[in-house]
Order: structure tokens, then sequence, then C-alpha cells
């Protein structure tokens, strides 16, 4: 078993807090997730998570003109600059306070920062070689309260700040004759937005009371008169404080003034406001939100706190559009470069929008789990994940594209468990709403419902191998019901626990359940003996999660005290053990009165998985860890830190002494409680936080590990989301059996002598991917029958995953379906012999040819449909002609001509 696996992926959650932005080609969104940022490809219908994080949750991401890099600032001010090509982190940098907004200049030289209530103008990084990327230029004074937005003019000169103190300050970028401040009034609450017109030093400003200012300049931007030049004495000051390179340069600073006296305001440039427009004239709209615009087109969207969106053209104001997309607040907008894609992100309910105003369609339209997902499932090819969640939601996402496809909302309670049948076709979930529903994906609906007599909530979910056998845990009545798939009929109800079940699970290789209870039993069932029990496993605590190995001969157990056993249930033996309690390594919750090293000793793994291949088990909790431990040596292998994320909770190791005082935790005081004592008592038992609080921090946790069936990946459902992580081989020099002789250059002369089969095993040997595809792809079509007969059976596994992996990426798809047929005819009697280690690789192998048979046969009906209709349109056409020269009778020819069309159309559905 390969150990390097790394973090792929972040699906179940499309966007939490801060801004939007699109890429400079104006075809992929920018969203921040937590401390993640993720980049949805619009045309190519993807999504993917950079490999980085920040220490806390992002609320600020700024992108660089030119598409490069990418600053994020997260809650405390912490600053990554990111390379969007090389998606690594080139620079970090602590600005000490939470910023508000980030806006590179369009010249990409400078960007702005603002954070309290001034604004922070530095050199924009990667232009020249330097050791600090981040070096200031100027600083900005004169709003009185907090900074909330930017915004530049199109040539860079000037830039635009908006505060709560409901002013809006115009700066100099440099210092102008005639413009070095300006402050604009006319608001009555907080500024949300402001904008320059295109070319032009004309703005408009927006308040969250709904309200929109129009001012006009007296001056175009070519009229800003740069400064006299500066003495020499003060230049020659500013040349010695810059050789003080042990203290951190302070910048210019500018202040400005909100009411200057005349002599100040003499020759300067001059602001009146032409026009105020409101939005709420019906009164049916609440507090605005966010606010874009695109200078282009003169288009306005602006957002309000009750999910309700407006198009206006500016200046005139003219109402173009009018939407409600959401019940929840939209926390940020963005407009794409060509103006025809609007994003909306609402935070609320974790919502992406990306409406495309001019047809008025849906371009994008996701959504995750509104609160904390409980479980998931692959489907038996790993095309897909199935995910259910606290919400009542199952929802099921394309391993390729990151995106969720389709969601069933037919539950009305939190859903405790997810799993798919071996067809891959339905889906089964149990929920607390006392029902197991069944879900087609061919027709996406609910086709049945599974109840019990009496009300029961259903805690877990089992279906054995042949998907005819559903079984559900309750955790209020202490029994397992039996259904049938096919009728819906319930079968039988298994007594004999005496405690909630907690967890089921199927033998794949026998009718057989295991069901774990509080009771401290494991209990086998025999399906072929009137569900009689087969064994009882006693252990010393309660169990939590029970799990059998691929091959179905042994079973794993995880209990209360932090053990996991491993049993031979045939001869019910235990066979080894795993002391797991100290891997955990809990972290110290903002309110524990003891330590994260005292905490750990109550805790226990609550899921459990075994690998592909069954060598090894995954385990997690309520941790920030993942363990994977070897079964056979029953020794820990790796820890995954799922989360970096100190926004949630039990992160912590040790107590922070700063948060401490006399009286108590400063984590107790609810912040901005208003006149109330503000003061929080926590709930005994809750873990995701109480949602009426301003402030909460759910607990990090991880509540569902799956491997995937072609053993190239597992996932983690936590409070994160839906964490993928992926082999990456690309990045391990990995030999085989190497020989001193196996060298690419040795290896390239045996292929230039047409010793096929002898390269192909000496690449393999050297394990190289691109010198294998190189040795591959040189094979004549016409030899590959020979080469593939000659392979020893060592390398028959080889050569197969390698043209799985091959299938996702190559173009030679004809080629590479010859050497997969070839080899499965020629050895597929011997492979056989090994079925169930080979799976994860025939089943890889599968994956990729159903994704491209899926693409291609989409394309090769259309392209039928379009020669045949073509055919009939010319043949239409020579008999019009011919009727021309005949003197047919023209009701004729229409009746032959519209019987033709008719043909084309029904070989169109038939086929």
């Amino acid at each position: 078993m390969k150990f390097a696996y790394r973090f792929s992926g972040l699906l179940g959650t499309v966007y939490r807090r801060g801004n939007l932005s699109f890429t400079r080609d104006g075809s992929a969104l920018v969203s921040p997730v937590g401390n993640r940022i993720s980049v949805f490809d619009l045309k190519n219908n993807k999504c993917e998570t950079f490999p980085l994080a920040t220490r806390l949750n992002i609320v600020c991401v700024g992108l660089s003109p030119d598409g490069t890099l990418a600053i994020l600032i997260d809650e405390e001010g912490a600053a990554l600059l990111v390379s969007l090509i090389g998606k690594c982190v080139i620079h970090r940098f602590y600005f000490h306070k939470p910023v508000h907004s980030v806006s590179f200049s369009p010249d990409g030289k400078k960007f702005v920062i603002t954070k309290d209530n001034v604004a922070l103008m530095y050199h924009a990084p990667g232009r020249t070689r330097e050791f600090n990327a981040f070096v200031l230029d100027k600083t900005y004074y004169g709003p009185y309260d907090e900074t909330t937005c930017i915004d530049w003019t199109d040539d860079s000169k000037c830039f635009a700040v908006g505060s709560k103190d409901m002013s809006t300050w115009v700066f100099g970028a440099e210092r102008w004759a005639n413009l070095i401040y300006y402050s604009l009034g006319g608001h009555k609450d907080i500024i949300v937005a402001c904008f320059f017109e295109e070319n032009s030093l004309d703005l408009y400003t927006i308040s969250q009371d709904a309200a929109l200012c129009v001012w006009q300049c007296d001056t175009e931007l070519d009229g800003l008169k740069p400064m006299p030049p500066k003495d020499a004495a003060r230049e020659k000051n500013a040349a010695k404080n810059d050789e003080e390179f042990l203290e951190e340069p302070k910048g210019e600073e500018i202040h400005g003034k909100a009411n200057p006296n005349e002599r100040e305001t003499r020759d300067k440039v001059k602001y009146s406001r032409v026009a105020k427009y409101f939005f709420n004239k019906e009164g049916d709209f609440n507090n605005l939100t966010s606010a874009a615009y695109h200078k282009k087109t003169h288009l306005l969207v602006t957002g309000f706190a009750s999910g309700i969106f407006h198009l206006h053209e500016l200046p005139d104001f003219n109402l173009i559009h009018s939407l409600s997309i959401s019940d929840q607040r939209i926390a940020s907008i963005s407009i794409n470069c060509t103006g025809d894609w609007i994003a909306f992100g609402c935070s609320g309910l974790g919502q992406l929008l990306v409406w495309e105003w001019q047809s008025e369609s849906y371009v994008l339209k996701q959504q995750g789990h509104f609160n904390s997902m409980v479980s998931l499932a692959y489907s038996p090819d790993g095309q897909y994940i199935v995910t259910g969640g606290q919400d009542g939601k199952v929802k099921v996402w394309n391993t390729s594209s990151s995106f969720c496809f389709v969601t069933f909302t037919e539950h009305t309670s939190g859903v405790t468990a997810v799993t798919f049948t071996s067809n891959g076709y339905v889906i089964l979930s149990a929920s607390l709403d006392g029902t197991v529903r069944a879900f087609d994906l061919h027709r996406y609906r609910n086709f049945r419902t599974f109840t019990s007599p009496r009300p029961s909530q259903f805690s877990c979910l089992a279906v054995d191998c042949s998907g005819e056998i559903v079984s559900a845990g309750s955790q209020d009545s202490f029994e397992i019901f039996i259904w049938s798939m096919q009728s819906g009929r319930l079968l039988d109800v298994l007594s004999g626990h005496e405690g909630p079940i907690s967890s089921l699970s199927f033998n794949p290789m026998k009718c057989v359940l295991a069901s774990g209870s509080w009771d401290k039993t494991v209990k086998l069932w025999d399906m072929l003996d009137s569900w009689r029990t087969k064994e009882t496993l006693i252990l010393n605590s309660d169990v939590l999660v029970v799990a059998f190995r691929p091959d179905g001969k042994e079973l794993a157990v995880a209990a209360l005290n932090g053990q996991i056993t491993f049993w031979d249930h045939e001869n019910a033996v235990q066979t080894g053990s795993i002391e797991g309690r100290h891997d955990l390594q809990m972290g110290r919750k903002e309110l524990d009165k003891i330590t994260a090293k005292q905490a750990a000793k109550g805790k226990s793994f609550t899921t459990l998985c075994y690998s592909a291949d069954g060598q090894s088990i995954l385990a997690g909790g309520l941790s920030k860890f993942v363990c994977i431990y070897n079964v056979k040596e029953q020794i820990l292998m790796k820890k995954f830190e799922i989360s970096c994320n100190f926004s949630l909770d039990a992160m912590e190791e040790y107590l922070d002494r700063r948060k401490m005082t006399e009286f108590g935790s400063m984590a107790l005081i609810d912040e901005g409680a208003g006149g109330e004592d503000g003061v929080a008592i926590p709930l005994p038992g809750v873990k995701t936080g109480d949602m009426s609080f301003r402030h909460f921090k759910p607990e990090i946790r991880v509540t569902c590990l799956r491997f995937s069936p072609t053993g190239r990946s597992w996932a983690a459902t936590t409070t994160e989301g839906l964490l993928i992580y992926s082999l990456d081989s690309g990045l391990i020099f990995d030999p085989f059996e190497l020989d001193i002789d196996v060298t690419p250059s040795n290896i390239r002369k045996t292929l230039h002598q047409k010793e096929y089969t002898m390269a192909i095993i000496m690449a393999f040997k050297l394990n190289e991917k691109k010198l294998i595809q190189e040795v591959i792809e040189a094979v004549p079509s016409n030899e590959v029958d020979v080469v593939c007969s000659s392979l020893p059976d060592l390398y028959v596994e080889k050569v197969l995953e390698f043209l799985a992996s091959a299938f996702e990426i190559s173009c030679h798809l004809e080629f590479y379906l010859i050497w997969a047929h070839k080899l499965l005819m020629l050895h597929g009697q011997k492979l056989k012999t090994r079925s169930v280690k080979l799976l994860p690789v025939i089943q890889f192998l599968q994956k990729s040819i159903q994704r491209h048979f899926e693409d291609v046969s989409k394309l090769c009906e259309w392209n039928i449909y379009n020669i045949k209709y073509a055919l009939a349109i010319s043949q239409q056409r020579g008999m019009k002609r011919l009727a021309e020269e005949t003197s047919v009778d023209e009701d004729d020819l229409d009746s032959d001509s519209d019987y033709l069309m008719q043909e084309v159309h029904k070989d169109s559905f038939s086929s």
C-alpha cells in the first residue's frame, strides 16, 4: 500500500464568506471556501481546490490584473501571496489588524488594502526581484470609522474608499497638484460600494439603506496635474530613512480633512452631486448588502438581505431586471470582464450562483449542505460520491468535475447514513425521520420508502451485495429492520440487542450481517438461516462502528474505549487490536476546563474503513487527524491532518493564555451582543455551536471515511466539507526491482531494436510514467497481441493499472482499448484467480472506460442524427429537382419529402 495520498479536492462546500472574483478571461470564478480557495472553470464545468490553506477563514481575495497572482487575507489580517499558475504560496505577510477589502490597480503596479479607518497602498509584488514582496508606499487617513470598499480609476491615477462613517474618500495614487484627497457625504448609512465611471473621475456611491448618489467631477483624468518636485533636502532625508532597513519602512502619510478651508480647496478638483436614487421606493426591500458595477456596459447589480437582486443601467437608473434567488442575504457579487455573467454568493446557506442576465439562465447553481455532512459513500465504479447531511438533504457529487448534479430533499430530518447498491444506480439513505428511502439515479426520483411498524429513528444502514436486502438499525427501539428492495415489504425485525444500534455492515462475500450496539456486543446474523444469530462477539466497551474487510474474511470493530479490534468472525476469535486513543490527538476547545491530553482519554474512533486491498484501515473521530494503520503489523503508518483552520473549535493543542482573564475565558463573550450581558453558556453535548449567536465556532471532527473502490483515493466528511485525498504518483520515484542496467538510454536502445516486451519490463522497473507511456505508445498496433502474450504475469497487473490512468488523459483511445482488450482476453483466466487483489485495478479501468463511453456515445448519436438529416435534405432537394425536370405533381413530392423527414426522426429516436 502506498501512502502518497495528498489533498486533491474539497466538495460539499462551494462558498463560505468573502468576496467572489472572476479570472482575467472571465471564464473561471475564484470562491473562498473556509480557509481555502476553489476555482470553478465555468466553460469546462470543473472545480479545483488549491492545495494551500490560511490559518483562519478567508475574508478578502484580490486578483492581479494579469491573472497570475492572488492575495488571500484571513480574519486576523494574515495574508498569503499565491501563484495561480503554480498553485503555491510565494510570500506570507501580516497586516496586524482585520482587513476589510483588497484591490489591485488596473495597471498591476500597486494594490490597496483597507483596515480600521486607513487605506494602505503597497507596491505590487512580482515586477522586480525583491526580498520583501509587500513594500508600503503610502498610508491614507481620512475616514473616522472603519473602511469598507475600494475602487480604482481605469488609468490607476486615483482610487475611492467607502467608510462606515457614511463618507466616501477619493485619494490620488500619486500626489497630484489638484487632487490629494476629497471627501464626499450625502448618505445616511454605511457605504457598501463605490464605483468610478469608465475613463472618468465621476463616481457612484451606494449605501446600506439602498440609496445611490451620482457624483460629477469638474475635471477629467487627463486634467490631473503632477505635483512640483520636492526640494533636495527632503529627498535626501527620505533616502536616509530608506537605508534604515532594520525598521519597517513607514511610507508616505496623507492626512485628509473632512472640511478643508477655502485656501486648501482653491484650484482643486471639485465634485457635485447630480442625482440621488432610492432602490426601495415600494418598501419591500430591506438592507442593501452588496453591489458590483460593469463599467463598459454601465450595468449595476445590487443584492439585498432578503435574497433579491436588481440590475440597473446607469447613469439613468433604469431597472432592467429584478429576481429573488435565495431567502438569505447576498454576501458578494461579481461581474465577469464581458459583462455577461454575474456571480452571487450567499454565505447563510453556502450558495454559489452564476447568472447570465441576457438569457436569464443559470450558468452555475451549486449549494453545499447547510449543516455538517454526516455520511458518504462511493459508487461501485468510483465516479460518484453520495453525501447525507443534518439538513436532511442527500446530494450526489461527480468526482471528476467536483460538482453536485442532483439533490434529493424528501427527508424531513437529518440523514444518518447513505450507501449505493452494487449496480451503482440506486442510492439508499436512512434518516431520523423514521424512513429509509431509495433513489433512482436514472430518473432522479424516490421510488421506494421503507418504514417500520412503529416510528423509529434510524441511525445506521446496510445493503447486501445483491442489492435485494435492505437493513437499518434503530437507536430508540434497539431493533434491526429488514426490507425487500423489490417489494418494499418489511421481511423481519431482529431483536436481541439491549442498547441503541450504532453500526451495520454486510459481509461482501457471504449473506451475513454484522451489527454493533452500545450494549458492548457485535452480533452476526445469518441471512440464509431465518436471520438467526450466528455469533455474538463480546467487547469491553460500547461498540461504535463495525466494518468488514473487502474479501469478507475479517471484521474490524471500534469501541468507546478507543480500541480497534480485529476478529476472525467465522471462528469468533480476536486476531488483533490497536490502541488508538493516543493517536487521535484531540485539540482543546475554547471552553474546556481540562487539557487536551486529559480530554483525549475519553475519546474514540467513530468511523472505520478498510483500504481497497484490505491491507490497511482508516480511522477517524472527534479530532483533526485521520489515522491509517497497517492491519497485519497493527502499527500506525501515517496521520493526515485534515484541517489547519483555527476558525474551528478544538484545533488548539494548548490553552491560549492571552484569551484568559481573571473572570474566565474571553470566548464566553458573544461579540456584538448589544445591551445584554453577552455571556454564552453552551449546552452539554452541543457540537455544531449555537446558530443564534452572532459568533459561533463549529467543532472540528471527522464523521465518515470511505475508500474509493479504485484504490486511488479516499474521502472524509468533516466540519470543513467533503475532503478527497488522491494518490499523487507524479511526485514519487518508486522503482520496482531496479537493476544497474535499467536506465532511460538503455530502455530507448532496446525499444529501437524492436524488443518491445523487454523495453516495457525495463520501463516498469524504472517506474517513470512518461517513459512507460513513450514505450507503450511506440509498440505498433499489430504487435500488441504478441507483446501481451509474452508479458510475465507480474507485469500484466502493472500494465492494466497504467492503462486505467492513461485513459483519463490520453487521446489515443482506440490504441489503449486494443491493449486492454488483448490483455484481458489472453490473461483473463489467470487474473480471475487473483480477483480480490486485482479488483481495485479493474474497477479503476472500468471507471475510465465508462467515462469515455458516455462522452463518445453521445457524440456519435448526435453525429448519426446530423448525417441522416443531411442525407434526407439532399434527397429532398434531388426529388424537387427531378420534379421540376419531369413535371411531377407537387403534392406527391411534398408527401414523399415529409415521409423522408419522419423516417429520420424515427431513426434518431430509436438510436
